[in-house]
């Protein structure tokens, strides 16, 4: 069975600013087809943006069905959304939501989102160096910035 590779960026302009997020969906069956998404907000922070990406793009992936029981692979240059999610996530639900010096988990709403998503896909999460040419993760990158643009 053919793995979907989920390639994913998210910043903003400041922090918070104008954010924006893109991913895109790789699915190699014979020549790679590829599924892109992004979107923006006006006033947000770099993290929920990288959550919101991958969030999306396991949603897409969730609601089709040709997609939803194959392997997935997630490409992140958000060590925040891999590690978060591989090693984090587990010690906040046990300490109810609280980080280790018990200060409230940030943006737990997108963690809540995207730890039931997981748990259901159960991808594989592999972080990449940003802005080392890796070429879907360029594509993100953009994606991103052109987002941020119609949001300032």
């Amino acid at each position: 069975m053919t793995e979907l590779a989920v390639f994913t960026d998210g910043g903003c302009s400041g922090n918070p600013g104008p954010g924006g997020w893109g991913f895109v969906v790789v699915h190699e069956g014979g020549s790679p087809v590829e599924t892109i998404g992004s979107g923006g907000e006006s006033l947000t922070t770099n993290n929920r943006m990288e959550l919101t990406a991958v969030i999306r793009a396991l949603s897409l992936i969730q609601t089709n069905s040709q997609w939803a029981s194959m392997p997935v692979a997630v490409y992140t240059d958000s060590q925040y959304v891999q590690k978060g999610i591989s090693q984090w996530i587990a010690g906040w639900k046990r300490n109810g939501w609280r980080t280790a010096s018990k200060d409230p988990v940030k943006n737990q709403d997108l963690w809540v989102e995207l730890d039931a998503l997981a748990l259901s896909l159960r991808p594989r999460w592999v972080w990449v160096k940003g802005h080392a040419g890796i070429h879907y993760n360029e594509v993100c990158d953009q994606l991103t910035q052109d987002e941020i643009a119609k949001h300032r």
